[in-house]
């Protein structure tokens, strides 16, 4: 099992299950065999070295050095199978443990540590026949370990890091059911909420109790808030009580005594430290830690006596110690214990980067000593594991790049280390910002003022983002101070991600606190004793006015050009002598004293963007000037982003070969014809109008006219190959006009890159680059145009289409970021919205969007407005400005701190001056007035994003947009950092403020950092999903559970990335019918999306809803319930009720009623959805007909047969309009209609008979149907998209042709263009030869529509 996390995390979830993981283990291992690989299960590289090198072409081109080398040793990785050992610890039965020949000693021991018989001993050492086995030795290394080998764990004796490490884990076992660290944002805590709904695990225990009995006991009833209409909105069951959670106590109090350190003579006695603690039942005991152990001695808290007591009950370990003084810490040590290791190990494993919570209730402060003392180190800098110093964060950052890359264990062992050094890095450098804004840190300029002052804490430089000596004057000042370090994080993300060797960038976190932006970097050697004119010899530190290069600079960014698009140009240095660059002259180029080439400052990595940048004489392209652009910005620094221009180049290359290609056939044509004069005068005008209409975003290259001279273009275009071309010297023409044509900077072949430098400000050219220049220009030009006339227009189609489907601000940013679209684009996507004929189809997003707009112009004002609060004011400015932006209570007044530390009569004084005039500087917040706020919002909204609101409070904004007060609060809050109470607050009293200063719990930091990835473990998954498309079930199932080991290798057991992985393993387990596993899979998918992204985060709220559609298909009904009320909860927090995916999740929870027979109940969420679907999808759209079909179930459950009839009807008129009266669906429909018109007769006939004959009348039974649960998956199945199709042999047997056929001609023809016109044909590509490779004879083909949702 290489596929171990951290030493801890891999410790977990093997103590928690060990049953489990060996089925598990062995399932994988016969799955494996089946395949024909004959390799063991642990890490099932497919046939050695194959597989990823079939990713990596898929992907763009293996490494070719990386095949042989890395075969042999691969292979040996991949054949060491698991074995188990036996345990004899002291006290207990031996026990079985199943370990893996790569893991360290240290494992064993962290498995020991976590497991409920052995937890609380931590001083131990691991013996094999009387030797001391190494803690950092591997297992295989071990002579004499094998197969049942006996292991003893013997105690050892203390010394004092080994009694602090025991106190500390002692500590953490008691803490191990308390949520205050998720809370509070410590340790990589988070909260998840699962198990509450879940009742516990969704294994197979859960699922033998209740399967008898399950119809007649479930309440289905939903909390009223749940149901269609509600406009209540609590906030309280956003974190439901976990019964869990309820503190059993064992001790009132553990701390360090105020006897620490031992005296002299007492350390000679062997005695290490002194505790001091209270049991449940009143004992207060002194205890001293020795060598030897824990005993009692007889000291009290005013006099010192280090005797032992008698009895001293001398102990190895504390809690033996303390069950024999305390019963009460006996019995509810070992519930808690138990309890614990019930839990799944993903409730409880860190989580890679710190996730905090905007809401929390009120939580018991408790003394801790291991709190306090860390409090206390965390200040100084200084970190308890690593012997005797604090970290050389630099050193560990590029060492870990430096790791070989040759082979996959390699690559494997190299991403882990770099992830998991930044992961640690990104949380050194929050406590440290935090430190340095709250004051606890010394600034290495103390002298200066405190916006110009920098810092230094365990080895990371701070810096705050302010224009400090006008540095940023001519580029907009402090605005432009703000958004350089974000522009820099991108450019350091950028050169990681292309990973050059020799070539070196800082670690580099942006850290906003409290109103200010810090930005936190490692250092280079030496960089401080040296002033910075002297160490840079490239780049320029005066924005271009004196230029320097070099070099070994030139030739490691040269490798960084083609993949960063990024163009090697010329400019003038202060002695207008030319000076070769090739990135923008801020980025400077240092060699540190350890001799590594570092770059920094990497602000302008990508070119500006026109849009937001007006330029004297330069006029932008019709399509931008249309939109208003350019506009004016508060800084010079907006640039494009690195996904626009990918699109941007990948759009001219489609047009490349277009005009590449329609050349061609006019040159055949023209041979044939003999009229060579024509060509060049067609070759002309013929591109114009091709590249106009290409900007347009749409080219009239025929299909049958760009298809087969494609692969011909390719081969000159993007691999110049000079055979081609000499042969044919007209080519070589075609091929240079439509590189001239698109920009390109050779004229050989298709190549796009940019000059960073064009227009800025003090940077100037040689003489003899200006038509360069201007190219240049234009390029610049066209990017800002297709910005606006491509991907907005795109982005709100994908809209409409619903394949992008945001939910919050945070989805939507990211939908606008995958297509490269800043978000100072926000308002003109807007403006565009309003002007789309579907108006009313892009209502949610259009919502989305206002609340985006509202809150971020919110938060820029919120962050001026705390730089002028004094610490002792944060709650109450904080609550002011809430009811300021969202209480409708009109004169909001904010509370003063009433100084709790000042005299009476001062405080008198104080509390009548203030309404007055605000008393002094510092209270200047106090005056804030919703009316104000509110006015600087609107102005904030036309400035910044040039969007008019129509409201002047919040209760207009609310009731013009159709917001709720939930919502803007959740945003701001996330966005700002702001931890609040949980309670439910009323914003539309008009007579009090929603917020008191008690509300206000905290202010977290918002942390933006690079996140390393896991390149090969991402090739697996990307060829898994390709294979999953094309219908290869079996190959994707396997290739995503192999990317799913690569992950956990990388990135330990908590991932974002790992969350995707198991939703599509979970989908990919039900369609192959192992719903058990599918429920396993998607319940670790839910669980880590709490917990890494956030338990009301739309990624979890989508995750809830697939667990909940597995448990119904393992019979877990009531569950299923639980799991879609809280999604519905979840999402009318997030979005409301008007959402698309409300449609969705409502048609969920109608279904699953209908099948319990709560029918009424069933009708209110179907018809709901009918409602959402008919205005989403329009009224004749299919999801519509299926709507109303599930509604017409219903009502004929419940025998109305009118209405079922009213409702199949409309879906029947749909189903013929659309897909015409052959279909199988309009033929269903009509069959189905003419069988509720029989039920409807015969019930009137019964209703006749007995109004003619009263009681003696003779009633013929009716068929009254309640739905089969199978009939209710099967609807489920449909509606979550999710189909199988009956296949025959013969039809299989044509799939398999006709997908042949597809494939060869596919590699014939490699552009985009060609993907995209074979959309009709998708469903063929999914339905491929399934077959074969399940071993089911009975042809139930399976189509997975949204494997890659």
């Amino acid at each position: 099992m290489v596929s171990k996390t951290d030493e801890i995390q891999t410790a977990a979830p093997k103590a928690a299950e060990p049953h489990q993981e060996e089925t598990q283990e062995g399932a994988i291992m016969k799955k494996k065999e089946s395949c024909g690989c004959g390799h063991s299960a642990d890490m099932s590289v497919m046939n050695g070295d194959v597989a990823p090198h079939r990713a990596e072409e898929q992907n763009g081109g293996g490494d070719p050095e990386h095949s042989d080398e890395g075969n042999e040793q691969e292979v040996i990785v991949i054949q060491d199978t698991g074995f188990t050992v036996k345990i004899q610890a002291p006290g207990t039965e031996p026990f079985d443990l199943q370990v893996s020949p790569q893991e360290m000693v240290q494992e064993i021991h962290q498995v020991l540590m976590d497991r409920e018989d052995t937890c609380h001993r931590t001083c131990f050492s691991l013996q094999l026949e009387g030797n001391v086995l190494d803690n950092f030795a591997e297992l295989k290394s071990i002579e004499g370990l094998q197969e049942g080998s006996l292991l003893k764990v013997v105690e050892e004796p203390y010394t004092v890091r080994e009694a602090r490490i025991h106190v500390r884990h002692i500590r953490d076992l008691l803490k191990s059911l308390d949520p205050s660290d998720s809370y509070n944002g410590v340790d990589c805590n988070s909260l998840s909420f699962l198990s509450v709904f879940t009742e516990g695990d969704l294994g197979e225990n859960g699922k033998r109790k209740k399967k008898g009995s399950e119809l007649e006991q479930i309440d289905c009833t939903p909390p009223e808030h749940i149901l269609p209409g509600s406009k209540d909105r609590p906030l309280v069951p956003l974190q439901p009580q976990n019964k869990d959670w309820k503190p059993l106590q064992c001790l009132k109090i553990l701390t360090m005594s105020g006897w620490n350190p031992p005296p002299g003579n007492r350390k000679m006695h062997g005695d290490l430290m002194y505790l001091y603690m209270v049991t449940v039942e009143e004992r207060h005991v002194s205890i001293t830690a020795s060598t030897r152990g824990f005993y009692l001695n007889q000291s009290t808290t005013y006099t010192f006596n280090p005797k032992p007591a008698n009895p001293s009950f001398l102990s190895h370990s504390l809690v033996e110690l303390l069950s024999q003084i305390s019963p009460a810490f006996k019995k509810n040590f070992s519930t808690i214990q138990k309890k614990r290791v019930q839990r799944h190990p993903f409730e409880r494993i860190a989580t890679p980067f710190q996730v905090y919570s905007w809401t929390a209730p009120q939580v018991d402060h408790a003394m801790d000593c291991v709190r306090a003392e860390d409090a206390y180190t965390s200040r100084l800098g200084y970190e308890e594991h690593i012997p005797g110093q604090t970290r050389d964060w630099n050193e560990e950052l590029q060492t870990t790049r430096e790791l070989p890359r040759k082979n996959l264990p390699e690559r494997l062992l190299r991403e882990r280390a770099i992830f998991k050094v930044h992961s640690d890095f990104a949380a050194a450098a929050t406590r440290g910002s935090m430190a340095v804004i709250d004051g606890n840190v010394m600034a290495i300029n103390p002298g200066e003022e405190t916006r110009m002052q920098m810092f230094i804490w365990n080895n990371i430089f701070f810096s705050l983002g302010f224009d400090v000596r006008d540095h940023y004057l001519e580029l907009g000042g402090d605005s432009a101070a703000h958004a350089a370090p974000t522009n820099d994080l991108n450019g350091v993300r950028a050169y990681g991600a292309v990973d050059v060797d020799g070539l070196y960038t800082l670690g580099t976190v942006v850290v906003d606190y409290r109103g200010y932006r810090i930005t936190a970097q490692s250092i280079i050697p030496g960089i401080l004793e040296r002033e910075q004119e002297q160490s840079v010899i490239y780049g320029s530190i005066d924005f271009g006015k004196t230029v320097v290069s070099h070099p070994k600079y030139l030739e490691l960014l040269e490798k960084t050009s083609r993949p960063l698009k990024v163009q090697r140009h010329p400019v003038l240095d202060d002695k207008s002598e030319a000076v070769e660059l090739c990135s923008s002259v801020e980025c400077k180029g240092i060699i540190g004293n350890d001799g590594r080439h570092y770059i920094l400052d990497l602000l302008r990595t990508f070119p500006p963007d026109l849009n937001f940048l007006p330029v004297e004489g330069e006029e932008l392209p019709e399509e931008s000037r249309r939109q208003g652009f350019p506009r004016q910005h508060r800084h010079r620094l907006a640039c494009l982003r690195q996904e626009l221009i990918e699109a941007f180049v990948e759009h001219r290359y489609l047009l490349f070969m277009k005009m590449a290609a329609l050349q061609l056939m006019q040159q055949k044509a023209n041979k044939e014809s003999k009229a060579t004069a024509a060509l060049t005068e067609n070759g002309g005008p013929q591109a114009a109008t091709l590249e106009n209409k290409g900007e347009g975003g749409d080219a009239t290259a025929t299909t049958n006219g760009s298809a087969p001279p494609s692969p011909m273009a390719t081969e000159n275009g993007a691999c110049e190959s000079p055979e081609s071309s000499e042969a044919d010297p007209k080519s070589r023409e075609v091929v240079q006009n439509a590189c001239k044509a698109v920009g390109s900077i050779s004229n050989t072949s298709f190549d796009i890159r940019f000059n960073p430098d064009i227009f800025s400000p003090g940077v100037r050219f040689p003489e003899g680059s200006s038509e360069d220049i201007q190219k240049q220009k234009q390029l610049l030009k066209d990017a800002a145009a297709f910005l606006v006339s491509c991907q907005i227009p795109s982005l709100v189609k994908d809209c409409l289409d619903h394949n992008a489907l945001p939910m919050d601000g945070a989805t939507l940013t990211e939908a606008l970021h995958q297509r490269g679209i800043n978000v100072r684009y926000l308002g003109t996507v807007l403006d565009f919205i309003s002007k789309t004929p579907a108006r009313t189809q892009l209502d949610h997003i259009y919502r989305i969007g206002i609340y985006e707009l509202i809150t971020r112009s919110a938060k820029h004002f919120f962050k001026t407005y705390l730089q002028g609060v004094e610490l002792s004011g944060l709650s109450a400015a904080v609550s002011h400005f809430l009811n300021c932006f969202l209480s409708s209570f009109t004169d909001a007044v904010a509370h003063l701190p009433a100084d709790e530390l000042v005299s009476k009569r001062k405080n008198r004084r104080r509390r009548n001056r203030v309404p007055g005039g605000g008393g002094g500087d510092n209270t200047v917040w106090a005056s804030l007035t919703p009316t104000e706020l509110w006015r600087s919002i609107v102005s904030e909204a036309s400035s910044y994003y040039h969007f008019t609101l129509h409201c002047e409070t919040v209760d207009q904004a609310v009731e013009k947009y159709g917001l709720q007060k939930t919502t803007l609060l959740r945003e701001i809050s996330i966005k700002a950092g702001i931890q609040i109470l949980i309670k439910d607050y009323n914003f539309d009293s008009r007579h009090k403020p929603a917020f008191t200063e008690e509300d206000i719990l905290n202010i977290f930091p918002v942390v933006k950092h690079v996140n390393p990835k896991a390149s090969d473990a991402f090739h697996f998954f990307q060829s898994g999903q390709a294979k999953v498309q094309q219908g290869f079930l079996k190959e994707g199932c396997e290739l995503i559970n192999e990317a799913l080991n690569l992950f956990n290798n990388v990135y330990g057991a908590m991932h974002v990335e790992l969350c995707a992985c198991l939703r599509l393993l979970a989908r990919l387990n039900y369609i192959m019918g192992d719903y058990s596993e599918a429920l396993s899979n998607q319940q670790k998918a839910v669980l880590m999306s709490e917990r890494v992204l956030g338990i009301e985060h739309p990624n979890t709220i989508q995750e809830y809803m697939h667990l909940a559609l597995y448990c119904f298909a393992n019979g877990q009904l009531s569950t299923a319930l639980k799991l879609l009320y809280r999604a519905r909860y979840l999402m009318l927090q997030v979005c409301g009720e008007d959402h698309p995916e409300m449609a969705l999740l409502d048609s969920n929870i109608g279904l699953v009623l209908h099948g319990v027979m709560e029918f009424d109940l069933s009708l209110r969420f179907l018809e709901n959805a009918l409602a959402i679907n008919s205005k989403y999808h329009g009224a004749r759209s299919l999801k519509v007909a299926l709507s109303h079909h599930l509604v017409a179930r219903v009502y004929e459950s419940k025998a109305e047969f009118r209405s079922a009839l009213q409702h199949e009807k409309e879906g029947y008129t749909i189903y013929k309009n659309q897909v015409g009266e052959a279909h199988e669906k309009t033929r269903e429909s009509s069959e189905y209609l003419k069988y509720l018109t029989q039920q409807a007769v015969a019930l009137q006939r019964t209703m006749n008979e007995i109004y003619k004959n009263g009681s003696s009348a003779s009633i013929m039974p009716l068929k009254f149907t309640a739905p089969t649960m199978a009939s209710v998956l099967e609807q489920l199945n449909i509606i979550n998209g999710i189909i199988f199709i009956p296949l025959s042999q013969k039809d299989l047997e044509n799939l398999k042709a006709e997908v042949q056929r597809r494939q060869q001609l596919q590699e014939a023809m490699k552009s985009e263009e060609q993907q995209e016109e074979e959309s009709p044909l998708e469903l063929e590509h999914k339905l491929t030869a399934e077959q074969e490779r399940q071993s089911t004879p009975t042809g139930a083909e399976v189509l997975e529509q949204q494997a890659s949702a």
